[in-house]
């Protein structure tokens, strides 16, 4: 109870920072030209591109990106033994330096519209749908996402991209450090999809809540 107090006090007086000028917002058109950086593998319009393994952006929630990014450059992603795509995508992280610049692109990719990804998975949505209610609770009935849970938006995401998450936190490629307590929370769940059968069936239900 008192964490949670202490939680919501902290959003609160971060607010009142923000109105009150103390804290700079994010500007989004000084996060375009940050996005020159990821523009080579996601895509100018963030729309990403399979061949390089890089998922879609666009649209992605600001609070999740800034996590992420300080995911890689902390060594919480992408340092794991055997995690080729990581490894790719930390130093990129990396190069992201100033965290104003971290917040101006968050911004920027979050005002990029979000397109429908082609289905590239094959599976049985019906049987995702009953899978997939072990992951509403954090993510949304809808897969819209939900910040207090810290489960991204799922639905629109590159069905591939799900399909490779779920086996890297199965795998050991993410949350395998103590101190990311996300990923901490998503190995078990991830783990109660048995089999690449089951993983494929519920990407396939979240591919139907575009």
């Amino acid at each position: 109870m008192l964490r949670a107090r202490a939680v919501i006090g902290l959003g609160m007086l971060i607010t009142l920072l923000t109105w009150t000028g103390l804290v700079r917002a994010a500007d989004a058109a000084a996060g375009q030209s940050v996005y020159a950086i990821c523009a080579a593998c996601h895509g100018q319009s963030g729309e990403g591109n399979v061949a390089m393994n890089a998922p879609q952006i666009a649209g992605l929630e600001p609070w999740y990106l800034k996590r992420q990014l300080e995911a890689y450059r902390n060594g919480l992603r992408g340092t794991a033994k055997g995690d080729v795509y990581g490894a790719q995508m930390r130093p990129m992280a990396m190069a992201i330096a100033d965290p104003a610049a971290i917040e101006n692109l968050a911004a920027y990719v979050a005002s990029l519209p979000a397109q429908k990804s082609p289905a590239t998975v094959v599976g049985d949505a019906a049987a995702g749908k009953t899978a997939y209610m072990v992951c509403a609770a954090c993510h949304g009935t809808s897969a819209e996402g939900n910040e207090q849970m810290g489960g991204p938006r799922l639905a629109g995401q590159s069905d591939w991209y799900l399909v490779r998450q779920l086996n890297n936190y199965k795998n050991g490629l993410r949350g395998y450090s103590p101190k990311d307590i996300f990923g901490n929370q998503m190995k078990p769940m991830a783990a109660t999809l048995a089999s690449e059968q089951a993983i494929n069936d519920v990407v396939a239900y979240i591919y139907t809540l575009n």
